[in-house]
């Protein structure tokens, strides 16, 4: 059998679900690169940033925190994506180490959930959110 790798994965855990800010976007797997760590150096390296981008780290527990809660007034279609994202943030956590999100940009920002995989690589899924 060969070996399912984690994009595929990520690809299946993603299809359907989108981040909603001011526009809804699509959710797509990332996988970049070795890495010595997970920075915000290291992931701006890798998509090709400049350096003087705008970039903040934040919480991943935080970030996911706001995509799986249930919400009192959910609907069946709002429960099942609040479950597909804990079931996403469960497969990153059991894949990657040192997990982080990183918010690239301003007001059509980058956002960027990634962590080290056994190869030592950078991975995740990235999207994209609007915020004026």
């Amino acid at each position: 059998a060969v070996e399912t790798s984690l994009s595929e994965i990520l690809g299946k855990a993603v299809a359907g679900l989108f981040y909603s800010s001011e526009t809804d976007a699509e959710i797509l797997p990332f996988v970049g690169k070795k890495a010595e760590s997970v920075t915000k150096k290291t992931l701006l390296a890798q998509i090709g940033g400049r350096a003087e981008v705008a970039i903040e780290e934040r919480n991943f527990e935080e970030f996911f925190s706001r995509l799986t809660e249930i919400q009192d007034w959910f609907g069946d279609e709002e429960k099942q994506t609040a479950a597909k994202f804990a079931d996403l943030k469960k497969l990153l956590e059991e894949n990657l180490k040192d997990l982080k999100v990183f918010k690239v940009g301003r007001i059509e920002i980058e956002i960027y959930a990634v962590g080290l995989d056994a190869q030592g690589k950078l991975a995740g899924i990235k999207t994209k959110a609007v915020e004026t």
